[in-house]
C-alpha cells in the first residue's frame, strides 16, 4: 500500500536553535511549529516510513502538510504509453541524435530520418510527414526556418499527429509549443506572433526570407544541442505521460528562447492567432 510522504522538491531540514523548516518547491524556507510533536517520528513518517499510531500533536502537524500540498502518495513511475511511443524525428543531426538517446531512455522508439539541413531543406506534404503512422514529429533545425517548410507540419495536430519543432537563429534557439490538437499553437502562429511584438517586423520578416550575409558560421556546441533536445524531450514525456506542468507557462503555450552563448533559458507565453473573418458587405 502507497504511504503519504513528501512530494518531490519539498524538503525538510533541521536547523540548529530553531527547530525544523520547510524548503518549498520555489526554494523559499518556512518555518515548523512541532509544539510538543516527536520531531524524530515526523521526519520519519516524512520520508514514507511505517510509524506508530499518531498522538493529537503529529496528526496536527501532519495535516498542516497535507493542507499546504507537501504531501502525497509515493508516486508510481510514470510509464510511455505504447500509443505514442513512435517519434518521428527530422532535421540536423546535430540536435536529432542527442534527442533520440534522451527519447529511447525514458521508454520511446524514435525514428531519425535523413533530412537536409536548414541551408537546403525542402517542404514535406502531409502524407510523407504522416508515413509510418507516427504519434508525433518533431522537427529541428540548425539555422533559420525557410519560407513555407513547416506549412504542411502545421497540419499534423489535425490529423491527431503532435507536432514540436526547433530552430536557431544566430546564437538565439527557439524552443516552440507542442501542438497536439487542433487549435494549439503552430509555427506560423509563433512566427505571426513574434512579428506582432517587434518594431523591427520588417527587418525580421526580410531575415527569415533571406538573402542573408554573416561571417564565420555560428556553430551549435555539444553543450547547447544537448540543452535543447533535453528541453524538446522533456515535453515529449509530458505530452506522452500527461504529466501537468507545476510551474512557469503550460507546455503547449511556451516559448522557450535559449542563450546559445550562455545556455541561459527564458520563457515567453504564447497564444494561437484566431481566424480572423472577412467583414460582411454592406449593400447600397
Amino acid at each position: 500500500m502507497s504511504r503519504s510522504r513528501l512530494v518531490p522538491g519539498v524538503e525538510v531540514v533541521a536547523v540548529p536553535g530553531r527547530g525544523l523548516a520547510v524548503r518549498t518547491t520555489e526554494g523559499e524556507f518556512l518555518s515548523v511549529r512541532t509544539r510538543d510533536a516527536d520531531e524524530s517520528a515526523l521526519l520519519s513518517l516524512l520520508a514514507g516510513a511505517e510509524t506508530a499510531p499518531l498522538d493529537q500533536e503529529l496528526r496536527r502537524v501532519v495535516a498542516a502538510f497535507e493542507q499546504a500540498g507537501y504531501l502525497a502518495d509515493e508516486p508510481q513511475p510514470r510509464q510511455w504509453p505504447a500509443a505514442r511511443r513512435d517519434i518521428r524525428l527530422l532535421g540536423d543531426p546535430a540536435v536529432t541524435r542527442p534527442l533520440a538517446a534522451h527519447l529511447a531512455a525514458l521508454g520511446a522508439q524514435p525514428r531519425t530520418a535523413p533530412t537536409a539541413t536548414a541551408a537546403d531543406a525542402s517542404p514535406l506534404g502531409i502524407e510523407d510527414l504522416l508515413d509510418g503512422n507516427p504519434a508525433a514529429v518533431v522537427w529541428c533545425l540548425d539555422g533559420p526556418v525557410p519560407d513555407g517548410l513547416w506549412e504542411s507540419a502545421d497540419r499534423l495536430p489535425e490529423h491527431g499527429v503532435a507536432w514540436l519543432r526547433c530552430h536557431r537563429e544566430s546564437w538565439q534557439a527557439y524552443v516552440e509549443p507542442l501542438a497536439a490538437v487542433p487549435g494549439d499553437v503552430t509555427a506560423a502562429h509563433v512566427r505571426a506572433r513574434r512579428l506582432a511584438a517587434t518594431p523591427a517586423h520588417r527587418e525580421l520578416s526580410a531575415y527569415w526570407t533571406g538573402p542573408r550575409t554573416s561571417g564565420a558560421p555560428v556553430r551549435l556546441t555539444v553543450p547547447a544541442a544537448a540543452l535543447l533536445a533535453a528541453l524538446l524531450a522533456d515535453d515529449l514525456s509530458r505530452w506522452a505521460t500527461d504529466t501537468a506542468d507545476t510551474a512557469g507557462v503550460p507546455a503547449r503555450r511556451r516559448l522557450r528562447h535559449v542563450d546559445l552563448r550562455t545556455l541561459a533559458v527564458t520563457e515567453h507565453p504564447v497564444l494561437p492567432v484566431p481566424v480572423v473573418s472577412s467583414m460582411p458587405r454592406k449593400d447600397g
